[in-house]
């Protein structure tokens, strides 16, 4: 249970602040204008992991945007895309050892220095969906596990999860796959525990970053990979070099975006500065869901009108995605303890809260098909 303290407080604190600024706004006749003049802009440099035409490069500026709004002005990132400084599967080194103050990307590409940190992204989290596997993070005890995880690699951040992302394809295909055999031999980009995942159902995995997926498709170096998300593989140019798109997968169904911040230039900013990013954390994790929605909804259409087609993953692969799962997790839990921790952790979880949500929501499948659905 001791887990879960450190997420507990997070309600307390936001009460402290709601506190504190309606008590700012009271006085802000006669205070305001004099502390806007004489306070001093913080500056920190900021490194996406993602293209600068992708929408996840847009969510790192969406997320700069309202910190800056919420401290009024007192704190500014500048968000740089990937590469600009450093490589994108080298964010975490780099913002722990100050090269960078920044940085926005996903857990699941520190895999290579802990194989438990792709827990937060890769596989199917015993059915959680993203939003659910946020809920574990920060009310569950895998917030806790994760400082544990970066403590023991000595990566001096200060992590915020945030964002639920949609289901990810499993992705993009030169034929379609029909069954398990066809993705045996295959050359195939992910990242994270799904490497695992198709590595075990015979797939040949190259970990390639956003950025350098097309290309690869384009010459040929892979003959299928997966990305995210509608708007995210149009931008990215997937229809250019493929036609053939598999919906649904349990390889990555609840990842989440990750924000770091280098934990001494956190550290050292004014408290009341800290609350405005934990406020524009969840402020950006809600817009970021209402954004994928419209975006990637819009996106879908516009991929089909550009002669995408797409196909529902058989069930026979899924269920083989999960058979290929337990084996992964099998092993690396006799390799690493904490990642057997996280995985307990979150199976705990999970239990409780999806047996809650299955027996409390309804099937909204139910009324789309009443209304849109061909009889």
């Amino acid at each position: 249970m001791s887990e879960t303290r450190p997420a507990a407080g997070r309600a307390p604190q936001r009460r402290r602040f709601l506190k504190s600024a309606a008590a700012a706004t009271a006085g802000a006749g006669a205070m305001a204008a004099p502390m806007i003049a004489t306070a001093q802009t913080v500056t920190l440099r900021f490194q996406s992991t993602w293209p600068a035409k992708d929408i996840f490069h847009e969510y790192a500026n969406d997320f700069a945007k309202k910190v800056n709004d919420v401290a009024g002005g007192r704190l500014r990132l500048e968000v740089l895309p990937a590469g600009a400084v450093v490589p994108a599967f080298q964010l975490l080194e780099a913002v722990g050892k100050g090269t960078l103050d920044g940085g926005h990307g996903v857990v699941a590409y520190h895999y290579g220095k802990n194989s438990a940190l792709a827990l937060w992204g890769s596989g199917p989290a015993y059915g959680m969906d993203p939003n659910m596997v946020l809920a574990w993070h920060y009310y569950g005890g895998g917030e806790a596990l994760l400082n544990e995880i970066y403590k023991s690699l000595n990566a001096d951040v200060k992590s915020f999860l945030y964002g639920p992302m949609p289901t990810q394809p499993l992705g993009w295909f030169k034929k379609p796959i029909a069954n398990v055999n066809d993705l045996k031999g295959i050359k195939f980009r992910t990242v994270g525990l799904a490497v695992d995942i198709f590595t075990e159902l015979g797939a040949a995995v190259n970990p390639l970053p956003g950025g350098e997926i097309v290309p690869a498709l384009d010459r040929g170096l892979i003959d299928g990979a997966e990305f995210n998300n509608a708007t995210s593989d149009r931008i990215l140019g997937f229809p250019d070099v493929s036609k053939n798109c598999m919906l649904q997968s349990f390889h990555q169904s609840g990842e989440q975006f990750e924000i770091l911040f280098n934990g001494p230039k956190y550290n050292g900013l004014p408290n009341e500065l800290k609350r405005a990013i934990d406020v524009a954390v969840e402020a950006s994790s809600a817009d970021m869901s209402w954004k994928a929605i419209e975006r990637n909804s819009a996106d879908y259409i516009e991929l089909k009108k550009a002669g995408v087609n797409f196909y529902k993953t058989p069930d026979a692969i899924l269920r083989a995605q999960l058979d290929a799962w337990d084996k992964v997790i099998a092993k690396k839990s006799t390799e690493n303890p904490i990642f057997k921790r996280v995985l307990d952790s979150q199976r705990a979880y999970a239990q409780r809260a999806k047996a809650w949500q299955n027996d409390y929501m309804v099937d909204f499948n139910m009324a789309y098909n009443h209304y849109f659905a061909r009889r």
